[in-house]
């Protein structure tokens, strides 16, 4: 079990999800990764918190998602100083969509978008510091930006949280780094090539540690979600992309002995 009690600014610390349908949602994630669910106060819209051991790993929006608003997951980046992170944020050619709002004594809370249109949230900890547990199964285990220009994400995303970077060998026509908090790798950025249909947007992608993936994969399916990509091996785990009921993607990630923490 790897337990968390801080998050070194700049670190992914926290993901959730925007449906169309909570109910629904919460129905399909409990079913699929043996998720706890614990609604909230009417005073955080019903915000559900998902739990693994009775630890938070990632939460739920109590209301459903606007019209023209598409289901997705939420990467957040911790912060220590909200204001100073969005000024680096606009600084560096991103947008402010919402905040920065306080979330009772919970938190501080921004959305923004980087100059490509990927969207992601700040989250200036107070007594919820994010996801108590990680890379284990039912948790969060990688973020990963997927991009039209990854040279302009890196320079971006560095100035806002410092990130230093490092390419990863490819196949022509692959694309790949992973970015590092204090030296230590917390999450990669993909470059789509020509393969990518132009409509897909730029988003930030959520990894779920799972213990086996086709068996995730089938449970999905099994709860009314669907596998856009079946279970394949990579160097760094088997993986499947899976989508929800109402649309929301995500994927999972059977990772390889000593690589879970």
């Amino acid at each position: 079990m790897s337990r968390v009690t801080s998050y070194t600014p700049g670190t992914p610390s926290w993901v959730d999800l925007m449906s169309s349908d909570p109910d629904g949602a919460r129905r399909f994630y409990t079913a699929v990764f043996g998720w706890e669910a614990e609604v909230g106060p009417p005073e955080f819209g019903g915000y559900t918190s998902f739990k693994v051991g009775g630890d938070v790993v990632a939460g739920l929006v109590g209301q459903p998602a606007a019209e023209g608003m598409p289901t997705a997951w939420a990467s957040y980046f911790d912060s220590d100083d909200s204001d100073a992170t969005i000024k680096r944020i606009t600084d560096a050619g991103g947008t402010v969509m919402m905040g920065p709002d306080d979330v009772g004594q919970e938190g501080r809370l921004t959305i923004a978008s980087d100059p490509q249109g990927g969207v992601f949230g700040v989250w200036e900890a107070r007594n919820h510091i994010g996801a108590v547990r990680v890379n284990e199964p039912g948790t969060i285990s990688w973020n990963e930006l997927v991009t039209r220009d990854l040279a302009a994400a890196k320079s971006f995303y560095s100035s806002v949280f410092g990130w230093t970077w490092d390419d990863l060998p490819g196949a022509p026509g692959f694309s790949y780094s992973t970015f590092k908090v204090a030296d230590r790798v917390v999450g990669g950025a993909l470059e789509m090539n020509e393969a990518f249909p132009p409509e897909i947007p730029v988003h930030w992608m959520v990894y779920f540690a799972v213990a086996d993936a086709d068996a995730t994969a089938d449970a999905a399916t099994a709860a009314g979600g669907t596998v856009a990509e079946p279970p394949r091996d990579s160097d760094f785990g088997r993986n499947a992309l899976l989508v929800d009921p109402q649309g929301g993607m995500f994927r999972v990630i059977a990772l390889p002995e000593g690589m879970a923490q």
